[in-house]
């Protein structure tokens, strides 16, 4: 499970270890569940990443999810996988087969990621699952040049299992400012290299609006400009990764106007950490994406 070390003191291995006090109901639905999918609300699919809600009942989070018209639930472990059906929702993202601090720009890692992908590859595509978030390592004195190298290599090893079982592999953008010191596929540009290097339509990058923010800001037009790479999109408010309400510097509501009117069609998943009432600050922010 990967581990993601926030400035806020809140990790998401930290989240999911939490779970486990959480989920002890998870296999079964409440009486009333529903296997419709969620209405969409909008022109954009809406999901919510679960670590951020790691407090929450797993069945809590899809029924509210539900009723808010969200389409999914992102980052399960595959022992999750299955729960956001009962919903009538989908798990938009799985969780990395990867750490954050040791990926793809490693050569001695590729043995064991590669294990790992061919392993979980088919299991996400039999459950559903269409995408699975990968990442490319911290630097550690490596060059750019040999970083998006390594990681073309490796990757492009499970390119053939990823395209036979119709799943995407999303490489994450992270800041290294901030939240996780060194980390190499810290700017736009660089995951774009990757993604044209390996050059499939089962490898495409995630972009953090928090995270390439914090980095390298003006959002919408490196967006634009990369859109044919990004399949997923997560949101968290500037600073602090929390609500993206008016407290924070980005304009989320144009920027959804946007994304919608690009003729975008992946998921849109909020992946802040709520400062007030969980479930109120995320229906807050699934009307500020409601365009």
């Amino acid at each position: 499970m990967p581990q993601r070390t926030e400035h806020t003191g809140v990790s998401r291995r930290e989240a999911l270890l939490a779970l486990g006090a959480v989920a002890v109901t998870a296999s079964a639905a409440p009486l009333g569940a529903t296997t419709s999918r969620a209405v969409r609300v909008g022109r954009l699919d809406q999901s919510v990443a679960r670590w951020c809600f790691a407090r929450t009942p797993i069945n809590d989070l899809c029924a509210s999810a539900k009723r808010m018209g969200l389409m999914g639930v992102d980052l399960l472990g595959d022992t999750e996988w299955e729960i956001p059906k009962q919903y009538g929702l989908q798990c938009t993202m799985g969780n990395s087969f990867g750490t954050i601090p040791m990926g793809f720009n490693r050569l001695n890692q590729h043995e064991k990621l590669v294990a790992d992908g061919e392993a979980m590859i088919p299991n996400a595509a039999t459950a559903g699952v269409q995408k699975i978030v990968v990442f490319s390592g911290n630097r550690g004195g490596m060059s750019d040049g040999e970083g998006i190298a390594n990681c073309i290599t490796g990757l492009k090893r499970l390119m053939p299992t990823a395209e036979k079982h119709g799943v995407v592999l999303c490489m994450e953008m992270l800041n290294s400012k901030v939240d996780h010191k060194d980390y190499h596929a810290d700017h736009t540009a660089w995951a774009v290299e990757v993604a044209k290097g390996v050059n499939s339509p089962s490898f495409r990058l995630l972009y953090d609006i928090y995270h390439m923010q914090v980095m390298e800001g003006d959002v919408i037009t490196t967006i634009k400009a990369n859109l044919s790479w990004i399949a997923h999109f997560h949101t968290a408010g500037v600073p602090g990764r929390n609500e993206i309400d008016g407290g924070q510097e980005l304009n989320y509501r144009g920027i959804a106007e946007f994304i919608a009117g690009s003729g975008y069609r992946g998921v849109v998943a909020h992946e802040f950490l709520p400062r007030r009432e969980g479930m109120k600050s995320l229906r807050e922010a699934v009307e500020v994406c409601t365009v």
